[in-house]
């Protein structure tokens, strides 16, 4: 029998330890403090700052499992092998190790641990940069060698495809910017038959899907200068990352992401439920699957349905639920009991995420109300282009689309479907104004971006410390915070209390945080063990886990917060703070805005 994803993890978790890395907790899925994405897109993200230098509390190898959601792959789906939510697995060497252990390491855990065949792995390195003067990396490609990879299992690649920096190719680094070449390890599905509309000749990096990328090495060794050239880093890191998933498919031998035992499960589900095979139905059940789970764990992250930022996403991701659900012919006026597919999601991945017996009583009516209300919806407008003149029609293509969440694909199938034509140009010019509205109120939060640490920004990090201290001063004892969102423009505090406070007491909590910005207060950082932490008092977001040595920032001796930081060095550099709107979100949830 195959490994499951459980075993594959604690193989993974195990390789790592066994080899002195220290585990580091996963962030959560809608990350803290980062008003630059919506959610976490990769593992590396919580690296940032110790890629570029600060000490990590827990040394210099650590290793994760992170999940992750990139929104921007939403429209991928239905492929066999893109999917929203992923799950990265990562290993790092902070200034420690380089390019030999690295790659031994890895190659190591795909063939001795996991057991893969070496006759179906190959693997890529950088090729070099000549425009940059940047080398071919000879030293990887020893390394592979050196293993026993021959030479046609060795292919090289420039920039675009075997560098990386967070801004893309050497082209676009700005200068201070850290960045290297990268090796990836690429399975290969010896069943699928190269298509040649990719090319005449199959190779790891070719799209017709009989090889997979399950594994990249990033080897952090340059920065670039202000004259445009590059220079070694005086200590340069390796950040791995490899798709869960991704080398799940290849422990089974599946080409098809949804036959792996990370989804299998749910697509079962979905047969029995809507009566229909996969196999005939493969794009839509595929896009159900993938969507459905990505919103239980949205949910279950604490995300609702709305109009605005991750519950946008959240309301996208079960309104194509629902679409393709029609397009299978499966009526959805009154969605059927979802109870079982929510389970099906809960269920596989277990204990590691969720509480078995209870998550679905609160995850899945969620669900069901908000398909209900889409389904219902989409009744009415086909109903409404029923009933509207043909003239008329022609140009109110984008007003379905608004009014009902109907999208051009659909409107094109009921179109048809009536006879009726759609003036398709018309409706494009008008959704490309409304993705520019959509895109400057998001401001490219889709990109999965890292921290942004402006100096306002980080200004307002600190001030949420303070805010935090003089709400448990001020309210009470059982505040709790439950997530907190800083833009340039402001900071953004959500809280739990059993007692709704007055507006007398947010002028007051005000008024204290304003005493502490005047008092001058040193801000410092200590790394010490959790249980300490814990017994000075210091304050911690519930959702967090944390590692068992952990940062706590001081702000004097008024407030102590478990944090990865940055801050300001004096709480004078943050200057007047004002609370400008409070508001209650939920039971016993409260939001602060200041500014």
């Amino acid at each position: 029998m195959p490994l499951t994803h459980v075993q594959l993890r604690q193989k993974f978790a195990d390789f790592w330890k066994k080899n002195d890395h220290k585990e580091i907790p996963p962030i959560p899925l809608v990350p803290q403090n980062d008003p630059t994405t919506l959610f976490t897109g990769s593992g590396m993200q919580q690296l940032v700052p110790y890629l570029l230098g600060e000490p990590h509390p827990l040394g210099k190898r650590v290793f994760d499992i992170q999940p992750c959601v990139r929104a921007q792959d939403i429209e991928e789906v239905g492929d066999n092998r893109h999917d929203t939510f992923f799950e990265m697995m990562g290993n790092w060497s902070l200034g420690d190790y380089f390019k030999k252990e690295q790659l031994t390491w890895f190659w190591q855990f795909l063939t001795e641990e996991l057991k893969l065949p070496k006759e179906k792995l190959y693997v890529t390195v950088f090729a070099g940069d000549k425009k940059n003067n940047l080398p071919p990396d000879e030293e990887s490609i020893e390394v592979w060698k050196y293993l026993g990879i021959p030479n046609n299992h060795i292919s090289q690649y420039g920039p675009e495809k075997n560098w990386w920096s967070r801004a893309g190719i050497p082209d676009n680094m700005p200068a201070g910017e850290p960045g290297g070449p990268d090796s990836e390890v690429f399975y290969e599905f010896t069943e699928v038959k190269h298509n040649p509309k990719f090319g005449d000749k199959c190779h790891p990096n070719c799209d017709c899907g009989r090889f997979i990328e399950i594994g990249n090495s990033v080897f952090m060794q340059y920065k670039k200068n202000p004259d445009g050239t590059f220079s070694n880093l005086p200590k340069m890191n390796v950040d791995f990352g490899g798709g869960l998933e991704r080398i799940t498919m290849a422990i089974e031998n599946k080409n098809d992401l949804f036959e792996t035992n990370v989804f299998i499960k749910i697509i079962l589900a979905l047969e029995k439920l809507t009566g229909k095979k996969y196999g005939e139905n493969k794009k839509e059940i595929r896009i159900i699957a993938d969507h459905i789970k990505t919103s239980i764990f949205l949910i279950k992250q604490g995300v609702l349905p709305s109009n605005k930022e991750q519950g946008y996403v959240l309301r996208r991701l079960l309104r194509k639920a629902s679409l393709n659900l029609h397009k299978m012919g499966v009526n959805i006026k009154e969605m059927f009991s979802l109870d079982e597919i929510c389970q099906s999601v809960i269920d596989t991945y277990g204990k590691v995420y969720f509480d078995v017996k209870n998550d679905k009583n609160f995850i899945a009516p969620i669900i069901q109300e908000e398909m209900n209300k889409f389904g219902k919806a989409l009744t009415r407008g086909i109903n409404e282009i029923k009933n509207t003149d043909e003239k008329d029609l022609e140009n109110k293509a984008f007003y379905f689309y608004q009014s009902y969440g109907l999208p051009l694909e659909l409107l094109e199938e009921i179109f048809v479907a009536q006879n009726k034509k759609v003036n398709k140009e018309k409706f494009r010019a008008e959704f490309e104004k409304h993705k520019e509205l959509s895109r400057s109120g998001s401001a490219g939060k889709f990109k999965g971006g890292l921290a942004d640490h402006s100096e306002q920004t980080i200004k307002y990090h600190t001030a949420t410390h303070l805010l935090h201290q003089a709400l448990f001063d001020v309210v009470g004892t059982d505040i709790r915070q439950e997530g907190s969102n800083i833009t340039t423009e402001r900071l953004r505090f959500d809280f739990a209390s059993t007692l709704k406070p007055t507006k007398e007491q947010i002028k007051k909590v005000e008024a204290v945080m304003n005493q502490k910005i005047k008092e001058s207060l040193k801000v410092e950082f200590k790394i010490i063990p959790k249980e300490e932490a814990l017994k000075l008092g210091a304050k911690s977001f519930f959702r967090e886990k944390y590692p068992d040595m952990v940062k706590v920032y001081f702000v004097g001796d008024y407030s102590k917060e478990f944090c990865g930081g940055p801050h300001v060095k004096n709480t004078s550099e943050i200057e007047k703070i004002e609370i400008y709107k409070f508001e209650k979100i939920g039971s016993n949830l409260y939001r602060i805005y200041a500014k």
